[in-house]
């Protein structure tokens, strides 16, 4: 099996997340609330800035890249300011979904995250989102849910 590692995207490499953003299969999860997401090139540097240069350890980001240099999709966490909560975002790309990158880089994830200094980690899945399943595998229990989301809670 293919192993993954993380890499932190250089500014040119923005196109991949763009990419994915557009992809109607990939985006699927997010339907709910909107499905496919633009992420115009002009808007990458300020993104860029505050994502990776400037984040405070108050975010992270990075793809996930296969052994053949693929990028397969994206990890990240940031901390929400309302509720303090460390919130998590995995993504891979459909065209790699169904070969264990979801759990690889939930994974990989969970350790960079620990390795932080986080304490605990959430996320706030869509109600008719699969990766719940993947979540709750991976230790996440449910803390509450609206009409539109299940709230997961995990300590690290």
């Amino acid at each position: 099996m293919n192993k993954l590692r993380l890499y932190q995207p250089k500014l040119e490499d923005l196109w991949f997340k763009t990419m994915m953003l557009a992809d109607k299969d990939t985006m699927s999860y997010n339907n709910r609330f909107g499905g496919t997401i633009e992420f115009k090139e002009e808007d990458w540097k300020d993104w860029y800035d505050y994502w990776i240069i400037e984040c405070n350890n108050e975010r992270y980001y990075r793809y996930l890249v296969d052994d053949n240099n693929n990028f397969i999709g994206e990890i990240a966490y940031h901390l929400d300011y309302d509720t303090k909560f460390y919130i998590a975002n995995i993504i891979v790309y459909a065209k790699y979904r169904g070969k264990g990158f979801g759990k690889q880089g939930l994974q990989l994830l969970l350790d960079e995250a620990k390795k932080n200094g986080l304490k605990e980690i959430y996320d706030d899945i869509a109600i008719d989102n699969s990766a719940i399943k993947l979540f709750k595998e991976f230790g996440f229990y449910e803390i509450y849910r609206t009409d539109d989301i299940i709230m997961l809670k995990k300590e690290l």
